[in-house]
This record gives structure tokens, sequence and C-alpha cells, in this order.
């Protein structure tokens, strides 16, 4: 059992002690499970999780350093539409390097390091064609959903261009606020064989009430310890995004997790965040607005009021 520091009830505590709350309601009580990974899990089912974007607010972490960076890199690399880590690695962000790496170590027996690894696919563009692919994950199915037509009896083909979900959201926002189809959907069933790994995230959905812009994220597998502070921080993010293009204000948003857990090798960073208390309020500014959703880069970003506590560091579940 956890001895957590005291806090209060009321509606005024700190937002982040709901994901504290979820921590330690799943280390605490959580169902133990085999996984995919065969590490191990305590999981619990159909978590919610509600964050005020108001003012600049964002659910940033405090009881440990989130690299807000590093996530707003990944989330501008997903809009992009690129399965392939190259980019990723060239920025220093190695959040998708495990499971190429790992690929690569069982077909070619090589016990590379994941530094190594990465520089290679740096600096090498045909060993990162090969190998730095992550079939068509997020981005892809974000920016690039595929269509078929027909090409002959029974036959069908793939057109060049598929859906861009994220510049019909934008223009849905815009056109049609009171639409009930504001979604981005990442669960391209006919593909997921194809993908690294399947989205964890996988649906957007938002709603637009008066000039306030809110946003539903569902997890359908949630690592709570490593996975859940960066998916807070991108969907956060990404209705910041929206509610700038498309003159809004930002809302709240909501977090819904499916199998959400904590992997049991996890204990020491778990039961080390439990012992801390939040604080501070971290905010964001987007110093520039761009022509499109597309166009942001890693400089429009600033984060004001963040003191983390200790960076609190684990291995991560292939």
């Amino acid at each position: 059992m956890s001895n957590a520091p005291h806090r209060n009830n009321d509606s005024s505590r700190h937002p982040e002690w709901q994901y504290l709350d979820l921590m330690r309601q799943i280390w605490e009580q959580g169902d133990e499970r085999v996984d995919r990974t065969g590490i191990g899990t305590r999981s619990v089912f159909g978590a919610q999780l509600r964050f005020d974007l108001a003012d600049g607010q964002m659910p940033l972490l405090t009881t440990k350093r989130v690299f807000w960076k590093t996530a707003t890199r990944e989330f501008l690399w997903f809009l992009t539409g690129n399965t392939n880590i190259r980019e990723l690695c060239a920025q220093g962000v190695q959040i998708w390097t495990d499971w190429p790496l790992d690929k690569y170590r069982k077909a070619s027996g090589e016990a590379i390091t994941r530094e190594a690894f990465s520089a290679r696919i740096v600096a090498d563009a045909a060993f990162a064609a090969q190998w730095g692919d992550l079939g068509p994950v997020y981005g892809k199915q974000w920016v690039n959903w595929p269509v078929y037509e027909p090409a002959g009896e029974g036959l069908f083909r793939q057109r060049p261009a598929g859906v861009n979900q994220v510049a019909d959201l934008v223009e849905s926002l815009r056109n049609t606020p009171g639409s009930r189809r504001h979604i981005v959907e990442g669960w391209n069933v006919a593909e997921l064989d194809q993908m690294a790994l399947p989205p964890c995230h996988k649906t957007y959905q938002f709603h637009v009430s008066g000039n306030r812009l809110n946003g539903l994220l569902y997890q359908r597998s949630c690592d709570v310890a490593l996975g859940l502070p960066f998916n807070l921080w991108g969907g956060a993010l990404f209705l910041r995004l929206l509610a700038q293009q498309c003159d809004l204000e930002p809302g709240e948003l909501v977090w819904m997790g499916g199998d959400t857990h904590l992997y049991l090798n996890h204990s020491e960073l778990v039961e080390a965040q439990l012992a801390r208390a939040p604080e501070g309020e971290p905010r964001l500014s987007i110093l520039r607005r761009p022509e499109s959703i597309f166009d942001y880069r890693i400089e429009d970003f600033e984060v004001t009021g963040y003191a983390p506590q200790g960076q609190l560091s684990a291995p991560v579940a292939v």
C-alpha cells in the first residue's frame, strides 16, 4: 500500500490529483493480468479524467518531469503522416525506436544498442527505409486514410491520396460546429496487422459549446506510468491547435481509458510518484498562428510555470 501525501477532496484541489488517484486505484485494487508483453499488469477498465484548458492550462504532470517538447515533436510528426522513425531520431526523439530496433535485432542477430541503431537510422537513408518504418500507424491514418475504387471486375485499387481526417475536421469545426461527427479515428481494422503497434489513443472527438472547443480522447489501452502523461499532453495540444485554427476558446479535455494499466515492473516509479504532491500551474502559450494546422513548428510553443519534481523512469514494454 502507498503512503500518499494528504490532499483535499474539494473541487479546488490540483487537477493532477486525478492522475495520482487513478494510479493509486490501479496499483492497489487493479486486476492482475497476463499481458501481450509477458511482463504482467494491474488493470482497471473504463477510467475517466477531465481537465480544464482555459487560460493556457495544460495537463502537464508536476510529480515527475514530462518532456513536453518530445511529446510535441511526436505529435507534429503525426500530423505529417510520416511513418518512418528517421525524422524523430534526427531530433533526438526515441519514443518509437524500440519497436523497429527489436525487429532488427531478431532478424539480424546483431546486439546493437538503441543509440547505435538510432544513429544508423539517421545516417543511412537506405537502412532507415528498410528498418525504420513502423507501418501505417497514427499519422498515416489521420491524414491519409486509404480509399479504394473499382478497377475492373472484382478488382479495386488504392487512390494516390486518401482521406485527410485532420483537414476535414478543421473544416467541419469551422463550417458546421454543431455537428456530432467531429472525429479523428486511428483504428483502421484492415491495416492493424501492418502496424508496429496498433493505435492506443485511437479516437478523438470534439464538441463546440458556444465559443468553447471541448475534446474527448478514448484510449483502448493505456500505460499509465509512461504513456498517459504524453497522451494527456498530446490530446490537450491537439485541442489547443484546433481551437486556434478555428477561432475558438479551449474548453475541457475529457480522457477515457479502456484497459488502463500499470506494469508490474514499474513498482519503483509508482511508489515514488504516489509519495509526491502536485505543485505549480504549467501553462502553454502558442506564439504563432500558421496558415494551417499542419504548419506548426516546435519553436511555436512555450511553457511557463513548470517546475517539475525529479525525473522518474521505468522500462518500456515492447
